[in-house]
């Protein structure tokens, strides 16, 4: 029992020493404002949070979203296409497809796909 408290109490000692060192040797800036604020889209977090934000960006984003879920949806339909039910396949990624070129039509349309605004 005394063998193992004095392994404890070693195993303390060494990892506070260590700790002491790092801490001590390290080469970071506690000043520097840049590194120890986060990062939020370009925002500054230390001023006003009501600024106002870019609907642009917003909806620029939201179109990544959708064709992101859209290649994790068609990938497991690529695996699951089957010989039996071959016309009923074709029938859900038509409209699947349609779907999602319907509404990129309506994102063109909205200059939605324009960087310039």
């Amino acid at each position: 029992m005394l063998l193992l408290l004095m392994m404890f109490i070693i195993i303390i000692i060494i990892s506070n020493i260590l700790m002491m060192l790092s801490i001590i040797l390290s080469k970071k800036s506690h000043m520097d404002r840049e590194k120890c604020s986060p990062f939020e889209c370009g925002f500054d977090p230390k001023s006003l949070s009501r600024i106002p934000f870019s609907l642009h960006f917003f909806l620029i984003t939201i179109i990544f979203l959708i064709f992101d879920i859209e290649i994790a949806l068609i990938f497991p339909m690529i695996i699951t296409m089957n010989i039996n039910n071959l016309i009923i396949w074709y029938k859900i990624i038509f409209f699947f497809i349609l779907i999602l070129i319907l509404g990129l039509y309506h994102e063109w349309n909205q200059n939605m796909l324009n960087w310039t605004n």
